[in-house]
């Protein structure tokens, strides 16, 4: 079976990645999940990695919520783990490189900042076609996103893809509603600004906002 590679920019043990996973492999696809040991969220097309002694740390995971399906924290942005991915770290390249699911919508040219979006961008340069999957949930992660509402679409976008040119990358933007309430699924290009999750909260050694500083809120 084709193989797809599993990443993300919020972490090896994020909620979202784990349930993209689990969808993947309910397509029928085979699935190896390898994401950074931390938070990477920012990291664009970034390939930074952190050296010890030489080496990259790269550890492996049994995630109970995975259910089998083989997963490797890195010490290393997603994109720099898709690029090891097309040098031979896996046994097998890649087929299909799927990222996210990242809570926060990623839109128009702010892409550009998104390490979800930049994995997929990554995989396109070694011809791989992939999805990055974001959840419209605003600045904050609601206690129970509605991560169905992507993994649902995953069967038609993989068709769709297939039938697309090698190296084609998608960013896949969800509202967070019941798999019932979505719209119709319809594609478009992407607008000169867009936006990607950020929040910045300055705050002084006592808790309070220092002089001069304020709170910056963008969605």
């Amino acid at each position: 079976m084709p193989l797809a590679l599993l990443t993300n920019d919020d972490g090896i043990h994020a909620p979202g990645l784990h349930a993209l996973a689990r969808a993947t492999r309910d397509t029928g696809l085979d699935v190896i999940v390898a994401a950074p040991a931390g938070d990477a969220s920012g990291a664009g097309g970034s390939v930074r990695c952190v050296l010890t002694d030489g080496h990259i740390g790269v550890t492996e995971h049994t995630i109970p919520a995975l259910d089998g399906i083989p997963a490797y924290g890195v010490d290393a942005d997603p994109g720099f783990i898709v690029r090891a991915a097309g040098q031979g770290w896996f046994s097998r390249e890649p087929d299909v490189v799927l990222s996210g699911i990242n809570p926060g919508a990623n839109t128009g040219g702010q892409v550009l900042h998104s390490g979800t979006v930049g994995a997929v961008l990554a995989g396109s340069l070694n011809g791989w076609s992939g999805i990055a999957f974001s959840l419209h949930c605003g600045l904050r992660l609601p206690e129970h996103p509605h991560w169905a509402a992507a993994t649902g679409l995953l069967p038609e976008l993989l068709e769709r893809l297939a039938a697309r040119p090698a190296g084609t990358a998608w960013s896949v933007n969800v509202p967070d509603v019941a798999p019932a309430e979505l719209p119709a699924l319809r594609e478009a290009r992407l607008c000169d600004s867009g936006a990607v999750r950020v929040r910045m909260v300055h705050r002084g050694p006592d808790g309070g906002r220092p002089a001069g500083l304020r709170a910056l809120v963008s969605e």
